[in-house]
């Protein structure tokens, strides 16, 4: 099995599964056990201040504050997972992806936030998606999704509206003339 680690996922065009028809995955991890990502394109209509304020974190004078925070999958809705660029070392729940990505679970990352002392480049989602063994290879497969190497400056220089463009820009390709039909059998 070849690792999707630090790929993006593209969603085909035909795609109508609400919860990821128009979406680009980052996945962060994928293994014997499965495969775990965010959505980084499908800001939510809440920002960084109100995710402040319902968890008294303070933030008042936060240059974070007008953040969007992202619909990251349909999963662990009630969690936040911030894909950053940085070292996972500096927060309590992190996991390295690459030299370049971190992704951290914790509160502390949050706080920083608030506190104008986290990461420069970063995206708050609420949720993350997954797939067990075997199913996202299968959802290739079926002409599902579309895979590419993933680039952090779509992740955090990109605007979310652009990402999945700019993704597919990567392989050279227009989401828009795709068809549904797959190349193999």
């Amino acid at each position: 099995m070849q690792s999707l680690k630090h790929h993006f996922l593209l969603a085909m065009p035909h795609m109508e599964e609400a919860n990821f028809a128009g979406s680009l995955v980052y996945l962060c991890d994928h293994d014997d056990n499965g495969c775990m990502g965010v959505i980084t394109n499908r800001p939510l209509d809440i920002t960084l201040d109100a995710l402040f304020d319902q968890l008294s974190l303070g933030g008042d004078t936060s240059l974070h504050r007008n953040a969007p925070v992202y619909y990251g999958g349909p999963m662990h809705k009630d969690r936040g997972f911030i894909l950053h660029r940085g070292n996972s070392d500096e927060w309590d729940s992190s996991i390295q992806v690459t030299d370049e990505v971190a992704l951290t679970t914790s509160m502390d990352i949050l706080q920083a936030l608030a506190n104008n002392t986290g990461p420069e480049h970063y995206l708050v989602c609420l949720g993350c998606a997954g797939w067990d063994v075997g199913q996202l290879e299968e959802e290739l497969k079926e002409n599902a999704w579309l895979t590419v190497d993933a680039d952090a400056s779509v992740l955090f220089e990109t605007p979310p509206a652009e990402r999945l463009s700019a993704a597919a820009g990567i392989l050279g390709v227009d989401l828009n003339l795709m068809t549904r039909d797959a190349g193999h059998a």
